[in-house]
C-alpha cells in the first residue's frame, strides 16, 4: 500500500515566561502522519496504548473539517510527550489540517487554518507556532483570534527537560490566583513588553533578563520540580529557564555556545527526565519531502 502524503508537525514550547497565553515557539520535535488509500488507524510511539485509533481521534476530526476521512488509512508517528507542556494536542489538530490542506484543490490561508484549529482547542499560543513556525504572538479581539510569526529564531537556544510526571493544563489552570497585585501585574506587562524587543532585536542579554514572571510560574512552580531547581541554581552558560506551556517540562536557555556544557549538567542532575539539545523550527506543519 503505497503512501499517499506524509505530513508533519512540531512541538511547540508556549508562554516563555511572561508572555502568559500569547506567544509560543515551534520546537524541532515532531509527529507525523502518514495517509494512504485503504481504511484504518495506527498510532505509534507517545501515547499509543491511550490515544484513540477511531474516528474521534483528534487529528481525524481535525482533518475532516476539510476533507473527507474515506477510503484513507492513516499511521501516527508520534514523538510528542502527552501533558508535558509540549503542544502534543496542537501538532495533532495541526496535523490533520495540513494533511487535508495539502489534498485539497483550493490552498487554504494560514489564517483560516487558525481559525479551524480554534474549533478543536482554545491555545493559540500552541497551535500558531505549530502551524506557522518560529516565534509566534497570538491574541484575542473583536470576537476573533489572530495571530502573527515574528522570527524564525529566538536570541538563546532551548534545552528541552521533560520529567516522567504529567500535568494536565485543567491542573495547571488551578493553580492560578484569581488576582494578582498591581506590583507583580506591572512587572510582568514590562517583562513580557521585554521580551517581545528581544526577540525583534535578536538580543539574547535582553532576552534573559525578560523570563523573570510573576504571573503564572510561581504558582505553577511546585508543579514543575526541574523548575524550582533550576530558578534556584542554573547550570554554567544558562541564562534562564521557563515553564513550558502547562508544564511540567521546563526549557533551560542557553548561550549557543554553552549547549552542549548545561546539557552534560543537566543530565545526571535530573535522571528521571529526558534531556533534549532542541532548537527553534523556523517551519511548522506541512507536507515532508
Amino acid at each position: 500500500m503505497s503512501t499517499v502524503l506524509r505530513v508533519r508537525a512540531p512541538a511547540s514550547t508556549a508562554n516563555i515566561g511572561p508572555a502568559f497565553d500569547c506567544a509560543g515557539a515551534a520546537l524541532d520535535l515532531w509527529n507525523e502522519l502518514e495517509i494512504s488509500e485503504g481504511s484504518g488507524i495506527v498510532v505509534t510511539g507517545e501515547g499509543a496504548a491511550e490515544l484513540q485509533a477511531d474516528p474521534d481521534h483528534l487529528a481525524l476530526r481535525a482533518f475532516a473539517a476539510l476533507a473527507s476521512v474515506e477510503g484513507r488509512r492513516f499511521v501516527f508517528h508520534n514523538r510528542i510527550p502527552l501533558e508535558r507542556g509540549l503542544g502534543s494536542s496542537a501538532a495533532t489538530i495541526a496535523l490533520g489540517l495540513a494533511a487535508a490542506a495539502a489534498l485539497g484543490s483550493e490552498p487554504v490561508s494560514p489564517h483560516r487554518l487558525l481559525e479551524l484549529a480554534l474549533e478543536f482547542e482554545d491555545h493559540p499560543d500552541n497551535l500558531a507556532p505549530a502551524l506557522l513556525g518560529g516565534a509566534c504572538v497570538a491574541w484575542h479581539g473583536g470576537g476573533a483570534c489572530s495571530a502573527r510569526r515574528l522570527a524564525d529564531d529566538l536570541p538563546l537556544a532551548p534545552i528541552v527537560v521533560i520529567p516522567p510526571t504529567r500535568v494536565s493544563t485543567v491542573e495547571a489552570r488551578s493553580a492560578l490566583p484569581e488576582q494578582l497585585s498591581f506590583t507583580d501585574a506591572a512587572h510582568s506587562a514590562g517583562r513580557a513588553a521585554m521580551l517581545g524587543a528581544a526577540v525583534a532585536r535578536g538580543d539574547a542579554s535582553l532576552f534573559a533578563r525578560s523570563l523573570d514572571d510573576r504571573l503564572h510560574e510561581p504558582y505553577r512552580g511546585s508543579l514543575s520540580l526541574p523548575f524550582a531547581a533550576l530558578r534556584d541554581e542554573l547550570p554554567p552558560g544558562a541564562q534562564g529557564v521557563t515553564i513550558s506551556g502547562s508544564g511540567p517540562t521546563v526549557i533551560v536557555w542557553a548561550d549557543r555556545a554553552d549547549v552542549e556544557g548545561c546539557v552534560r549538567e543537566l543530565v545526571p542532575r535530573f535522571p528521571d527526565a529526558r534531556v533534549l539539545a532542541a532548537r527553534i523550527s523556523p517551519t511548522g506543519a506541512g507536507v515532508v519531502a
